[in-house]
């Protein structure tokens, strides 16, 4: 007769996705996941595979629970610049250290693993895709609606807007000064005028 699980794996997943998180996936020691998650160490290879396996199960729970929240920000009814605009701001903003400095799950990812990782460098690639896609389709309702120029290239937007929100990123974990970040997010913002 099978044991039922003494603990709940998607509250395990989201302390998981914590710790890795905050620490990153080569600080963080299977000893480090068994006393954050208060799971046994046989029951967390018994419900996620090693920590690997647990580590791109959180890259996914992450995606999941982040995602979904962009592509709805950027497919309201309305004007659309507003709401690219907003979202810029918002990831200038996050970057600056709101919440702590722990920056992005994906950007942490692609840093760290992605270089090296192939299984790593996929979940951050398709991330990325579903982020340009939003933004892209976004600036093509713009335009549609008059908000952006017809000389305009969308596509090429939505990827310049893409590198420099994850680049925003980058320079966030590393820089606790402002400044730069709300500057270069300026600059980007006007080239939609």
């Amino acid at each position: 007769m099978a044991r039922t699980k003494e603990f709940d794996p998607e509250t395990a997943l989201r302390a998981a996705l914590e710790l890795f998180w905050e620490r990153g996936y080569e600080a963080t020691s299977m000893a480090d996941l068994v006393e954050h998650m208060g799971v046994a160490r046989a029951s967390i290879y018994a419900t996620f595979g090693g920590k690997h396996e647990l580590y791109l199960k959180a890259l996914d729970r992450y995606g999941e629970s982040v995602d979904p929240h962009l592509l709805t920000e950027l497919s309201q009814p309305g004007p659309v610049l507003p709401a690219v605009r907003a979202l810029v701001e918002r990831f200038a903003r996050e970057a600056t250290g709101e919440g702590g400095r722990r920056g992005c799950f994906v950007v942490n990812t692609a840093v760290e693993l992605a270089p090296h990782d192939p299984l790593m460098a996929r979940r951050v690639q398709a991330s990325w895709d579903h982020l340009e896609t939003a933004l892209t389709s976004a600036l093509i309702r713009a335009q549609a609606q008059g908000e952006l120029g017809e000389e305009r290239d969308p596509r090429a937007l939505g990827r310049f807007l893409l590198v420099l929100m994850q680049g925003l990123r980058v320079v966030g974990k590393a820089e606790a000064g402002p400044q730069r970040l709300r500057d270069a997010a300026a600059q980007a913002l006007a080239l939609l005028d």
